[in-house]
């Protein structure tokens, strides 16, 4: 079965433009938390140099692990189709399925890291005044800016729709009906 359409991530394209994005967020959160959770200053200390460092490879093997609890709780997929990963070259973290979902179910695989992996720590930076984890919060945000990107291409497909995501590529393949059933017609 021939996909209807390929969504696909250009890593050269985005990448400048995620960037830009991390820069903006951390300034704009930066003078939020300073705005509204203490006055304007600046504190040098390696515990928070380490817990950043910590923090933020832990949220991103959260944010993946995260797409694959969405993949299970929304789409259905069983475990063992589930796969993860780092691709060193590309320099990208990954998960995916090797079974395709209903694309409301992908749609809301795509957010689900950006709720848990970088609005909840960046509330909870500004709640429990650190700004270390709001920080952390920014980033992540800007983190999830491919997902972003997919989720408003798939806003264009049918809601009948199904999604197939690449095992190697940052790439969504949308086909009409599901392609996990074999077709009787062949």
């Amino acid at each position: 079965m021939e996909p209807v359409r390929i969504i696909e991530l250009d890593i050269r394209e985005i990448a400048p433009k995620a960037l830009w994005a991390n820069v903006l967020l951390v300034v704009i959160f930066a003078a939020a938390y300073h705005f509204f959770a203490e006055p304007l200053s600046f504190s040098f200390s390696w515990w928070a140099v380490l817990f950043f460092t910590a923090g933020y490879a832990a949220l991103i093997v959260l944010h993946e692990l995260f797409h694959l609890i969405g993949f299970v709780v929304f789409g259905k997929t069983p475990i063992s189709s589930l796969d993860y990963g780092f691709d060193l070259d590309m320099g990208i973290a990954y998960a995916t399925t090797s079974r395709a979902i209903p694309i409301k179910a992908m749609k809301k695989a795509l957010l689900l890291p950006f709720w848990m992996t970088a609005a909840i720590p960046a509330a909870l930076g500004f709640w429990l005044e650190s700004q270390t984890l709001m920080l952390l919060g920014a980033m992540l945000a800007a983190g999830t800016y491919g997902d972003f990107h997919m989720y408003r291409a798939l806003l264009q497909e049918r809601n009948d729709s199904w999604v197939l995501d690449d095992p190697k590529l940052p790439r969504l393949r949308v086909y009409a009906d599901n392609p996990n059933e074999k077709s009787t017609g062949e």
